[in-house]
């Protein structure tokens, strides 16, 4: 019998190619041979989803994304944003498994310590992420959000925004050095692996941990 690959598709809500080759990169890697990781951007969305106003632009294109990857024969889809955009809305339609950067992120950063910490890009984001975290029912385990202050699309820029993400993770550790930091933007993925803490497991990325969890979540359907 030939088994064949999970196709985990990344859609991002976003209109930003590279982000979306960058993050199926990071879940590829992750996966290496069990899923075969592809990805679709959304062509008519905003440049980067920073906080609502940008998450209700991207809805009519990023349910289109869904279905190209329905008909692509996805076996798993992963929505490309923190800010869970649309995750509801996706699973209340099909039954496939559909995960949510910020969901996996968040739950990962639970089991990794006893509590985490979500460092992100702008405030914006902020209050969008803390309300999706008390949806999740993990509000007591998250020690606090933080803005780094770089905004989605500067986070490949260089050095500087590597340094100024890097200054919001140690500040968050400087007050309760057990936490785990998960990274708040899809967008982190490119610089995750720079990104350094006294024990490397302390470091979230959403995209590793979303691509994880289809393939737990596939294997579970067929049990």
């Amino acid at each position: 019998m030939v088994v064949h690959p999970l196709k985990i598709f990344i859609l991002n809500p976003n209109a930003t190619h590279r982000m979306t080759e960058e993050m199926v990169t990071a879940a590829q890697a992750a996966v290496g041979l069990s899923a075969q990781v592809q990805g679709l951007t959304n062509s008519t969305g905003p440049a980067s989803i920073q906080g609502p106003d940008d998450a209700a632009a991207c809805l009519t294109g990023l349910f289109g994304l869904f279905d190209q990857a329905q008909a692509q024969g996805a076996d798993a889809v992963v929505v490309g944003c923190f800010d869970d955009t649309g995750l509801g809305q996706l699973r209340a339609r099909n039954s496939l498994p559909v995960i949510g950067l910020g969901e996996a992120g968040c739950i990962a950063g639970s089991l990794a310590a006893s509590r985490f910490s979500v460092v992100t890009t702008l405030e914006v984001s902020v209050p969008v992420i803390a309300e999706n975290v008390r949806a999740m029912g993990l509000w007591d385990r998250c020690a606090g959000i933080h803005a780094s202050g770089v905004a989605v699309l500067d986070l490949n820029a260089g050095p500087e925004s590597i340094h100024r993400v890097q200054r919001a993770v140690d500040l968050t550790l400087a007050s309760d050095p057990d936490l785990s930091i998960v990274l708040g933007c899809g967008g982190m993925t490119c610089i995750a692996p720079q990104i350094m803490t006294p024990r490397a497991a302390q470091i979230i990325d959403p995209v590793v941990a979303a691509a994880h969890m289809c393939l737990a979540a596939h294997s579970l359907r067929q049990n």
